[in-house]
């Protein structure tokens, strides 16, 4: 078809309608968009302030922010089950941030545990440090590039005895001694 033969068929009137119906699509899809930027806004404010959020219930990024919450607020118990559905889904940086996350949490109920001399306390202490070692190190697996990681795993290494039965007798390695203990984790 010539040039001059297709401008021959768009008339005026044939301009108009076309032009109308992308200008009714393009407005469409902006009010779409402007409604997804609500719902997403309101997303954020439900998940920082710890509400569910009323879109998006079922996605990876709400379960993910409720088990954040949840540990923020230290019931670790609840965020250790929504975090541990999450280390089978996701992408291989959103699973190593899910188990620095549950490492971080076992890290910090170590901390809280410590303190006496008791041997339950210390074989609690040693157990759950040896937890977060273990999440430490599954995060490195999915994504080695994350240096937090790196030296939490440093710091729970060091807070671990070298003998696995802490604190017996008069030996060289008494077993968990708490005196380095780090200020905050990243």
């Amino acid at each position: 078809m010539k040039l001059t033969a297709w401008f021959k068929w768009l008339t005026v009137k044939k301009l108009s309608i076309l032009l109308t119906l992308v200008a009714l699509a393009a407005a469409a899809g902006l009010a779409y968009e402007l409604n997804r930027i609500r719902q997403i806004d309101a997303f954020n404010k439900a998940v920082t302030t710890g509400k569910n959020p009323q879109t998006d219930k079922q996605s990876y990024e709400a379960k993910y922010a409720t088990a954040y919450w949840l540990a923020k607020n230290e019931r670790y118990k609840e965020s250790t089950l929504l975090y541990s559905q999450l280390t089978q889904k996701g992408t291989p940086a959103q699973r190593a941030a899910v188990q620095h996350n549950i490492g971080n949490m076992f890290f910090l109920k170590a901390l809280q545990v410590s303190g006496g001399n008791d041997s339950k306390i210390r074989d609690e202490v040693e157990y759950l440090l040896m937890q977060a070692h273990s999440s430490y190190k599954q995060s490195l697996k999915q994504d080695n590039s994350h240096w937090g990681t790196r030296r939490n795993l440093d710091r729970v290494i060091s807070l671990l005895p070298e003998n696995p039965t802490p604190g017996v007798g008069d030996s060289d390695s008494p077993g968990l001694i708490m005196g380095n203990i780090p200020n905050g984790l990243p």
